[in-house]
């Protein structure tokens, strides 16, 4: 084929695909972004750039999490209570923290505040709310009771998880049941919920703690049904980026993404490989910057995608794994 007949191929392509109207930039679905809403592609080439509300002037303030109100899932201790903490750390003075075990979201919002109080920060107010996310209905009664605290929800994170290692023929269906409603359908009660909440006050963030286990198989440890869980979560953001994009907002529409870790050492993790060192040496052997990830190492990325700083975002995936996925 010719380059001329190639060029004009080519051009035809991002006629069809990608159409541009005042300001807004339509992109396949595996592709980054963040788009504003309308009710349809047609309405879109009518907008003006008017319609799109003033960014930030400076980078930092887009990154601000200063006016925004916060929930996150599972969030009583690990990774979820570390993106609690980032919301903190970026100027988030409503929150709420959600986890199983009422008692213990109690408590890690009492030690959430004593954290804020201990950087100088007196005007934070964080609840703990026990919740399910297994149960449609208890993420629910978490929205309504979040919704009358604070009368709106700016980002939302769903990170509530678990994982086990059993070897496919051996493991107990009713655990493996119990893992896809809280990994699985647990992200999508949380998101489904978040999204009207976002959709009546005219937008927000919502992001879905996937897994580097989305795009590889770990090993030396077997976890078929976590692998397919976390992968079933990465496409959810996806889906739910492209079908709720279109829901006619006038600003920002919904943005969804997933936030996919790689190896972390929590508190859990570390009590784990204390007795296990030969498991550690194999994950860190098998990571390219050979290391397993700190908590803090994912603050940045939290913190960016449920900010403004986001904004042209929806459906992506952001690993952070210290390079696995590469190899």
């Amino acid at each position: 084929m010719s380059v001329a007949r190639l060029a004009a191929r080519a051009s035809v392509v991002r006629r069809s695909v990608i159409p541009r109207s005042a300001g807004v930039l339509y992109a396949p679905p595996h592709w980054s972004r963040r788009l504003n809403s309308s009710t349809s592609f047609q309405a879109k080439d009518a907008l003006s750039d008017a319609t799109i509300p003033p960014r930030p002037k400076k980078v930092l303030d887009a990154l601000s999490m200063a006016g925004k109100v916060c929930m996150v899932t599972g969030a009583a201790r690990g990774l979820g209570n570390q993106f609690a903490k980032a919301f903190v750390d970026a100027g988030c003075s409503q929150l709420a923290i959600l986890d199983l075990v009422k008692e213990d979201a109690h408590k890690a919002a009492q030690d959430m505040m004593n954290y804020a109080s201990s950087d100088g920060k007196s005007d934070v107010t964080v609840i703990g709310l026990g919740c399910d996310v297994a149960s449609e209905l208890s993420v629910q009664a978490a929205y309504a009771n979040i919704l009358d605290k604070f009368g709106r929800i700016d980002s939302v994170v769903a990170s509530a998880g678990i994982v086990e290692n059993y070897e496919a023929m051996d493991y107990p269906f009713d655990r493996v049941k119990r893992l896809f409603d809280i990994n699985v359908h647990g992200a999508f009660f949380t998101a489904r919920e978040g999204a009207r909440a976002m959709f009546r006050q005219g937008g927000g963030s919502i992001i879905l703690v996937s897994s580097m286990s989305a795009n590889i198989v770990n090993v030396p440890q077997p976890q078929t049904p976590y692998n397919a869980s976390k992968a079933a979560v990465k496409h959810m953001a996806a889906s739910l980026g492209v079908e709720w994009a279109k829901r006619g907002l006038s600003f920002d529409p919904v943005a969804f993404a997933s936030n996919s870790p790689g190896y972390m050492l929590t508190k859990l993790t570390k009590t784990i490989l204390d007795h296990d060192q030969e498991l550690k040496k194999t994950w860190e052997s098998l990571t390219p910057m050979g290391r397993m990830g700190d908590p803090e190492d994912l603050d940045g990325v939290v913190v960016f995608l449920a900010s403004d700083a986001s904004r042209f975002m929806t459906g992506t995936e952001i690993r952070v794994d210290g390079g696995y996925c590469c190899l």
